[in-house]
């Protein structure tokens, strides 16, 4: 049976919760039941949304619940903004709900595309099959010019970075414009290659008009572009999926969760990240997925954050594997963590870690690809340490090795 079952957190009192699961299921399905005829019934019964479970439990601060409703397929279209209003448009504005997450039959599930390269076709792209994979970011470039973007990034690149993005904040603009921003950016590229052998993928910011975004996309395509970056949240999940699914783009997407804490951070409303930076993001199309670390500086809680990386990769017979991308505040003495709780099929990104180094962004990338390097063959940092110079300063700087 076509049908998706969502899974929802509520505040009540004992013994209410299998009340308030009838009144979902038929309050964003059929609307009322008993009061109609039974012809009626009949007739709309395959439209019915059902009770799947309830649990209740007591906590601290009152009394919780648990719902599944399942909501039949021929009730929407088969796209995420039909789904959303179905199962959490109104219901969202009910007080303390929390959408945690959606099940799909596999007929419905199958129409999403999920991530055209994955995690597999990224480690084809930079070569790197073995370790996790090290992405930076461009810094201080709002009333920049082009020279200083491309300064940046033969820096970055130099210091042995895989990946580069734009930072999320940088706008189409006068300075910087997307189209030379992807020209330069892939001229850079290719002359360290040539230099040192070393692959760099460059993730451009693809912003504007929804209107002119394929348009755009597909120019940046043309100009020679690796991989895009696009602000998810802001502009709508489908919006992503559009992208992923036009053949003339097929570029890389990373997932950036710029606005996403609006609709996930609280407890007790919104959707959980899980879903929201996890599922969501693996199924229309993104191939990262940047999401805060447990760690750094914009810390999420632990056990969220390794949800979303559960969601990214576990195994699944139709969706490729999306990469998680932990960020925020990750500097080298973080490796060990990151390896500990991410494995080594994920991405490190770094800001001011890399930036902030003594000898500046090739330092370090070196001391993050030395720190990388290290614990993947079993040796401590500190032990390492003592014959790479970038990851020495850098220790010196931000700290000793993180203990696991």
């Amino acid at each position: 049976m076509s049908e998706i079952i969502a899974t929802y957190h509520l505040k009540g009192k004992i013994g209410t919760f299998e009340k308030k699961a009838e009144g979902i299921a038929l309050g964003l399905t059929v609307g009322s039941w008993t009061d109609l005829p039974l012809l009626e019934q009949e007739q709309l019964s395959k439209y019915k949304g059902r009770v799947v479970s309830v649990k209740e439990w007591e906590e601290e601060d009152g009394v919780r619940g648990e719902v599944q409703i399942g909501y039949p397929g021929h009730n929407y279209s088969n796209d995420i903004p039909a789904i959303l209003t179905t199962v959490f448009g109104k219901l969202s504005l009910d007080g303390e709900v929390k959408l945690v997450d959606l099940e799909f039959s596999k007929d419905l599930k199958k129409t999403y595309p999920g991530p055209r390269f994955g995690m597999g076709g990224i480690r084809e792209l930079t070569k790197v099959h073995d370790r996790p994979l090290l992405m930076s970011i461009f810094k201080g470039v709002i009333g920049r010019d082009l020279s200083y973007l491309e300064n940046q990034l033969r820096a970055q690149a130099l210091g042995g970075v895989d990946v580069v993005k734009d930072d999320e904040i940088l706008f189409d603009n006068p300075l910087t414009p997307f189209s030379e921003r992807v020209s330069s950016g892939k001229k850079v590229l290719q002359e360290v290659f040539e230099e040192t052998g070393k692959k760099t993928l460059y993730a451009v910011n693809l912003t504007g008009r929804t209107s002119q975004l394929q348009d755009k996309a597909r120019r940046a395509r043309e100009l020679g572009a690796h991989a895009l970056l696009f602000n998810v949240f802001s502009y709508g999940l489908d919006v992503l999926q559009e992208l992923r699914e036009d053949p003339e783009i097929s570029l890389p997407i990373m997932a950036h969760p710029a606005f996403a804490g609006a609709a996930a951070a609280s407890p007790a409303y919104g959707v959980s990240y899980s879903l929201w930076l996890g599922k969501f993001l693996r199924m229309v199309g993104a191939d990262f997925s940047l999401f805060p670390s447990p760690y750094g500086s914009v810390a999420l809680e632990k056990s969220k954050v390794l949800s979303i990386s559960h969601e990214l990769t576990k195994e699944d017979a139709h969706l490729k594997k999306a990469l998680p991308v932990p960020s925020a505040g990750i500097h080298p003495a973080l490796v060990p963590l990151l390896v500990k709780d991410f494995g080594i099929d994920c991405v490190i990104n770094a800001g001011g870690g890399i930036h902030g180094h003594p000898d500046g962004a090739s330092g370090g990338g070196r001391a993050f690809i030395q720190a990388i390097e290290a614990i993947v063959n079993g040796t401590s940092l500190n032990e390492a340490a003592e014959t790479n110079e970038e990851l020495r300063k850098a220790l010196s700087l931000w700290g000793e090795e993180v203990k696991v």
